[in-house]
């Protein structure tokens, strides 16, 4: 039976069929290894036929024998903020998640960064973004955006990042759009135009939901969902309900936006405090009244390849 390799492929892409790996030389594919990629360092576990290296803080990955293999990088997810009286605070962007497969590792030491979380804003300040995740140079996961904050100038807009921080309205209520997220890597924030609620930030797997309602149903948005990894998680006693990577939700006079799986946290009203991002998930921290809005949680990154 022929064998099913990539379409379009460029000089010096690798592919694994069993125990062998193939080379594209720009005009066939020819066989440049047999065997499994031998490497250390991270928490090493074995488990449904692979061996999976994670890494909850930065480190090292030596590769001893050079292989194929898939990585996750997830990077710090933003910081929600904090605002006053009418105003509300939205939610942190979820860090930018990347997941590669048919990764070529070669034999040497790879630097890993786990990227920290954004800090919390307090009024009238943005939240802060999160940290990028990486594995060498190779691969860059970007941090997550951090929530809007209270002013003039374009502060109540979320910021950019890996998924974009949610917005926010001054006194004068006007549109106010959520940050940006990174192509491939996450999704916008939510927006508003609605003084006392705020928009979600934005996640891995869907964007931070728009403030809505009027007198007597504010609503604070969602955050955008995570993306799920239930196998990596179940194997590395990671992730949050097997998903990484939810945006923060956004305060509300009325109701307070939420989060989905994925580490994301809870908005929170009056003087109370939102929740933070979960460690090592890249959540976005939830947005807050006049309490103490929540920071984002930290990154992983995950490297497994069969064995």
């Amino acid at each position: 039976m022929a064998l099913a390799f990539p379409d379009s492929p460029t000089v010096g892409d690798h592919y694994k069929v069993g125990d062998i790996i193939w080379e594209w030389d720009g005009t066939v594919w020819t066989i440049t290894q047999f065997g499994v990629m031998v490497a250390s360092g991270g928490t090493e576990v074995t488990s449904g036929g692979y061996k999976y290296h994670t890494f909850t803080s930065s480190g090292t990955l030596t590769v001893s024998t050079a292989g194929v293999c898939e990585i996750l990088v997830v990077a710090g997810g933003g910081g929600g903020s904090a605002s006053v009286s009418t105003r509300h605070g939205p939610g942190g962007g979820a860090g930018g998640l990347v997941n590669t497969t048919n990764v070529y590792l070669t034999d040497t030491t790879w630097t890993i960064t786990v990227g920290a979380g954004g800090a919390a804003g307090a009024s009238p300040s943005r939240g802060v973004n999160g940290n990028a995740s990486q594995i060498g140079a190779l691969i860059c996961a970007v941090g997550g955006g951090g929530a809007g904050g209270r002013g003039a100038g374009n502060l109540e807009d979320g910021v950019l990042g890996g998924s974009g921080g949610g917005a926010t309205t001054d006194s004068s209520p006007s549109p106010n759009f959520g940050g940006s997220g990174t192509p491939t890597q996450g999704n916008e924030g939510g927006d508003s135009a609605i003084t006392r609620c705020a928009g979600g930030g934005g996640g891995a797997g869907g964007a931070g939901a728009d403030a809505s309602g009027g007198a007597g149903t504010y609503t604070g948005g969602n955050g955008g969902v995570g993306l799920d990894f239930s196998t990596w998680a179940t194997a590395t006693s990671t992730g949050d309900n097997g998903y990484f990577a939810s945006g923060g939700g956004g305060s509300g006079e009325n109701v307070n936006g939420t989060a989905s799986d994925g580490g994301g946290g809870n908005a929170a009203n009056d003087a109370g405090t939102a929740q933070s991002g979960t460690a090592n998930t890249g959540g976005g921290g939830g947005g807050a009244e006049y309490g103490t809005a929540g920071s984002g949680g930290s990154g992983i990154v995950i490297v497994r390849y069969a064995v």
